[in-house]
Protein backbone atom coordinates (compact mmCIF):
# COMPACT_ATOMS: atom_id res chain seq x y z
CA UNK A 1 0.00 0.00 0.00
CA UNK A 2 2.72 2.26 1.04
CA UNK A 3 4.12 2.09 -3.30
CA UNK A 4 0.15 2.64 -4.18
CA UNK A 5 0.67 5.88 -2.37
CA UNK A 6 3.78 7.52 -4.11
CA UNK A 7 2.30 6.94 -7.52
CA UNK A 8 -0.37 9.78 -6.83
CA UNK A 9 1.38 12.94 -7.36
CA UNK A 10 0.79 15.72 -4.68
CA UNK A 11 -0.34 12.43 -2.03
CA UNK A 12 1.27 14.84 0.85
CA UNK A 13 -0.91 17.91 -0.28
CA UNK A 14 -4.11 15.64 -0.23
CA UNK A 15 -3.22 13.87 3.01
CA UNK A 16 -3.00 17.70 4.61
CA UNK A 17 -6.41 18.31 3.73
CA UNK A 18 -8.30 15.35 3.97
CA UNK A 19 -7.37 14.51 7.41
CA UNK A 20 -8.27 17.65 8.71
CA UNK A 21 -11.57 17.30 7.25
CA UNK A 22 -12.31 13.40 8.11
CA UNK A 23 -11.44 14.59 11.79
CA UNK A 24 -13.92 17.53 11.60
CA UNK A 25 -17.08 15.06 9.90
CA UNK A 26 -15.84 12.38 13.17
CA UNK A 27 -16.60 15.64 15.68
CA UNK A 28 -19.78 16.55 13.97
CA UNK A 29 -21.26 13.03 13.42
CA UNK A 30 -20.08 12.42 17.32
CA UNK A 31 -21.80 15.47 18.64
CA UNK A 32 -24.88 14.28 16.38
CA UNK A 33 -25.08 10.66 18.22
CA UNK A 34 -24.49 12.24 21.34
CA UNK A 35 -27.00 14.97 21.45
CA UNK A 36 -29.69 12.15 19.84
CA UNK A 37 -28.85 9.61 23.27
CA UNK A 38 -28.84 12.21 25.65
CA UNK A 39 -33.06 13.30 25.57
CA UNK A 40 -33.79 9.77 26.43
CA UNK A 41 -31.73 9.07 29.09
CA UNK A 42 -33.17 12.22 30.35
CA UNK A 43 -36.54 11.99 29.92
CA UNK A 44 -36.07 8.45 32.18
CA UNK A 45 -34.25 10.56 35.02
CA UNK A 46 -36.26 10.11 38.66
CA UNK A 47 -38.45 13.06 39.90
CA UNK A 48 -35.67 13.50 42.39
CA UNK A 49 -32.14 13.25 41.01
CA UNK A 50 -30.68 14.25 44.48
CA UNK A 51 -31.75 11.57 45.91
CA UNK A 52 -31.80 8.68 43.67
CA UNK A 53 -28.12 9.90 42.82
CA UNK A 54 -26.33 9.51 45.96
CA UNK A 55 -23.20 8.75 44.26
CA UNK A 56 -23.21 12.21 42.42
CA UNK A 57 -22.66 15.49 43.68
CA UNK A 58 -25.58 17.29 44.56
CA UNK A 59 -26.72 20.68 42.29
CA UNK A 60 -25.60 23.91 43.01
CA UNK A 61 -28.41 25.78 45.32
CA UNK A 62 -30.21 25.02 48.22
CA UNK A 63 -32.81 22.11 48.61
CA UNK A 64 -35.73 23.14 50.77
CA UNK A 65 -38.87 21.78 51.50
CA UNK A 66 -41.73 24.10 51.19
CA UNK A 67 -45.41 22.56 53.15
CA UNK A 68 -48.86 23.76 54.17
CA UNK A 69 -50.93 25.89 52.75
CA UNK A 70 -49.04 26.99 49.65
CA UNK A 71 -50.32 25.74 45.91
CA UNK A 72 -48.03 22.98 45.27
CA UNK A 73 -46.10 21.84 48.06
CA UNK A 74 -42.92 20.05 48.00
CA UNK A 75 -39.05 19.98 47.63
CA UNK A 76 -37.56 23.10 45.70
CA UNK A 77 -33.91 23.75 44.35
CA UNK A 78 -33.32 27.67 44.26
CA UNK A 79 -30.01 29.51 44.32
CA UNK A 80 -28.06 30.54 47.44
CA UNK A 81 -28.99 33.62 48.47
CA UNK A 82 -32.38 33.45 47.99
CA UNK A 83 -35.32 34.25 50.68
CA UNK A 84 -38.37 32.19 52.31
CA UNK A 85 -40.47 34.70 49.67
CA UNK A 86 -38.86 32.97 46.62
CA UNK A 87 -39.71 29.49 48.07
CA UNK A 88 -43.33 30.04 48.76
CA UNK A 89 -43.57 31.63 45.01
CA UNK A 90 -41.80 28.65 43.98
CA UNK A 91 -44.45 26.57 45.47
CA UNK A 92 -46.93 28.36 43.37
CA UNK A 93 -47.56 31.00 46.19
CA UNK A 94 -50.07 30.85 49.12
CA UNK A 95 -53.58 28.99 49.01
CA UNK A 96 -56.68 30.41 49.76
CA UNK A 97 -56.63 28.72 53.19
CA UNK A 98 -53.54 30.37 54.28
CA UNK A 99 -53.05 32.12 57.64
CA UNK A 100 -51.53 35.78 56.93
CA UNK A 101 -51.39 36.44 60.55
CA UNK A 102 -49.03 33.41 60.71
CA UNK A 103 -46.17 33.48 57.52
CA UNK A 104 -42.76 32.46 58.14
CA UNK A 105 -40.38 35.35 58.15
CA UNK A 106 -40.98 36.21 54.29
CA UNK A 107 -37.60 37.84 54.41
CA UNK A 108 -35.49 35.26 55.72
CA UNK A 109 -32.42 33.64 53.63
CA UNK A 110 -33.00 30.70 53.22
CA UNK A 111 -30.94 27.51 54.83
CA UNK A 112 -29.83 24.12 52.84
CA UNK A 113 -32.08 21.36 54.06
CA UNK A 114 -34.94 23.69 55.16
CA UNK A 115 -38.25 23.49 55.69
CA UNK A 116 -40.40 26.17 55.45
CA UNK A 117 -43.95 25.56 57.35
CA UNK A 118 -47.34 27.80 55.54
CA UNK A 119 -49.81 27.56 58.28
CA UNK A 120 -53.10 27.15 57.21
CA UNK A 121 -56.11 29.73 58.80
CA UNK A 122 -58.49 27.72 61.86
CA UNK A 123 -61.85 28.22 60.81
CA UNK A 124 -64.35 28.23 63.44
CA UNK A 125 -67.46 25.87 63.42
CA UNK A 126 -69.88 28.36 62.42
CA UNK A 127 -68.10 29.51 59.05
CA UNK A 128 -69.87 27.85 56.48
CA UNK A 129 -68.90 28.74 53.19
CA UNK A 130 -71.88 28.73 50.64
CA UNK A 131 -71.38 27.93 46.83
CA UNK A 132 -72.98 29.32 44.11
CA UNK A 133 -73.69 27.41 41.25
CA UNK A 134 -72.81 28.77 37.72
CA UNK A 135 -75.68 26.85 35.97
CA UNK A 136 -78.42 27.87 37.99
CA UNK A 137 -77.96 31.05 40.31
CA UNK A 138 -79.34 34.18 39.62
CA UNK A 139 -77.53 37.74 38.48
CA UNK A 140 -77.92 38.99 41.82
CA UNK A 141 -76.40 35.61 43.51
CA UNK A 142 -73.46 35.86 41.03
CA UNK A 143 -72.66 39.47 41.54
CA UNK A 144 -72.18 38.58 45.59
CA UNK A 145 -69.57 36.05 44.69
CA UNK A 146 -65.64 37.32 46.02
CA UNK A 147 -63.85 38.09 42.18
CA UNK A 148 -67.48 38.95 40.30
CA UNK A 149 -68.16 42.14 39.33
CA UNK A 150 -71.77 43.11 38.19
CA UNK A 151 -70.58 43.39 34.69
CA UNK A 152 -68.76 39.42 34.87
CA UNK A 153 -71.95 38.05 36.63
CA UNK A 154 -74.15 39.58 33.33
CA UNK A 155 -71.29 37.72 31.18
CA UNK A 156 -71.57 34.46 33.12
CA UNK A 157 -75.76 34.39 32.57
CA UNK A 158 -75.27 35.63 28.89
CA UNK A 159 -72.89 32.36 28.18
CA UNK A 160 -75.14 30.01 30.06
CA UNK A 161 -78.06 31.10 28.66
CA UNK A 162 -75.89 30.75 24.94
CA UNK A 163 -74.22 27.82 24.97
CA UNK A 164 -76.36 25.63 28.00
CA UNK A 165 -74.14 26.30 30.64
CA UNK A 166 -70.55 25.57 32.39
CA UNK A 167 -68.58 22.53 31.96
CA UNK A 168 -65.84 23.26 34.48
CA UNK A 169 -65.52 26.16 36.47
CA UNK A 170 -62.36 26.94 34.67
CA UNK A 171 -63.98 28.21 31.93
CA UNK A 172 -64.68 31.75 33.49
CA UNK A 173 -60.80 32.04 32.54
CA UNK A 174 -60.62 29.64 29.36
CA UNK A 175 -63.93 31.16 27.77
CA UNK A 176 -64.80 34.46 29.71
CA UNK A 177 -61.35 35.99 30.15
CA UNK A 178 -61.90 36.06 33.92
CA UNK A 179 -58.23 36.88 35.12
CA UNK A 180 -56.06 33.85 37.62
CA UNK A 181 -55.94 36.41 40.72
CA UNK A 182 -59.85 36.42 40.56
CA UNK A 183 -60.25 32.64 39.69
CA UNK A 184 -58.40 31.88 42.49
CA UNK A 185 -60.41 33.50 44.72
CA UNK A 186 -63.55 32.72 43.09
CA UNK A 187 -63.43 29.31 42.72
CA UNK A 188 -63.41 28.75 46.51
CA UNK A 189 -67.01 29.96 45.98
CA UNK A 190 -68.82 28.35 43.05
CA UNK A 191 -70.12 25.23 41.97
CA UNK A 192 -71.52 23.67 39.37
Amino acid sequence: MPNLVRFVPGWKRLALVAAPVALGVAAVVGAYLYSTSTPAASAQAPAFPAIANLGLPAPPGLLVFVSGAVENPGLYRLPRGDRVYDAVAAAGGLSLDADSTRLPNLAGRLKDGEQIKVPFAKTTSGTVITRTNLNSATLEELEVVPGFTPAFAAEVIDYRTNYGGFQNTRELVDILGMSEADYVIARRYVTL
